[in-house]
């Protein structure tokens, strides 16, 4: 059995990336240590555990540090290769959940911040944007990856599960903060996994609680700068 002094995550309570690394040490029973981190005086130990971007999640395994959440997603999978897996066994599998998995991390979340950030026709415009990434999104899981039901690994949640529950899940926050819509007819496949995620109990108890969620949004992004 893993000791919990072997393993320690460096994190933010409110940060999507540091969810999805809980998440995924929750699912394989990992024991692990929490350092709640202040990103407005991080931690010498964070300084030095992640120098490049200073930045959390970090996960540090028996004295060494791994950073980027994706890079500590398959970190966890390949180290603790017990069942439940993450990635799927078959290589072209695994390529597919991969990609879509960037295209969330790299497109989709994305194209959600300028949202936030403009009013107006330029707001539409943006969610416009986003609706059309989320299309593609949808689009391409229908295609590549049509066993969900409604998880990707049947009865337990799988990389994409964990990416897309850590982020979305939140999404009635988002809406409540920033007050917009968004189109739940239109996008039924997306949204109909996203409840089903929110209904999982690990989900429900390492999301943060909604109300501190929506104060963060406007704490950090809609309060007027000094």
């Amino acid at each position: 059995m893993e000791d919990q002094s072997e393993v320690v995550l460096f994190g933010m309570w409110a940060s999507s990336y540091c969810i999805r690394v809980k998440l995924a040490l929750k699912l394989k029973g990992i024991p692990y240590q929490y350092v709640e981190e202040d990103l407005g005086n991080k931690s010498d130990l964070l300084l030095q555990y992640n120098p490049v971007h200073k930045k959390v999640p970090v996960l540090v395994h028996k004295g060494k540090s791994i950073v980027e959440s994706i890079v500590i997603l398959e970190y966890i999978d390949e180290c603790w290769s017990n069942t439940p897996r993450l990635l799927p066994y078959d290589p072209h599998e695994r390529s597919k959940v991969r990609f879509w998995a960037n295209f969330y991390d790299q497109k989709l979340m994305p194209s959600s911040y300028p949202i936030i950030a403009l009013k107006g026709k330029e707001q539409e415009k943006a969610m416009e944007n986003f609706s059309e990434l989320l299309s593609v999104f949808e689009e391409g899981i229908a295609r590549d990856l049509p066993q969900r039901s409604p998880f990707f690994n049947g009865e337990t949640l799988g990389f994409l599960d964990i990416m897309v529950a850590s982020n979305s899940c939140n999404y009635r926050a988002f809406s409540e903060a920033v007050g917009v819509t968004f189109d739940q007819e239109k996008h039924s496949a997306f949204f109909k996994w996203v409840h089903a995620l929110q209904d999982c109990y690990l989900i429900k108890e390492t999301l943060p609680p909604h109300e501190k969620v929506v104060a963060k949004i406007r704490e950090k992004f809609l309060s007027p700068k000094a």
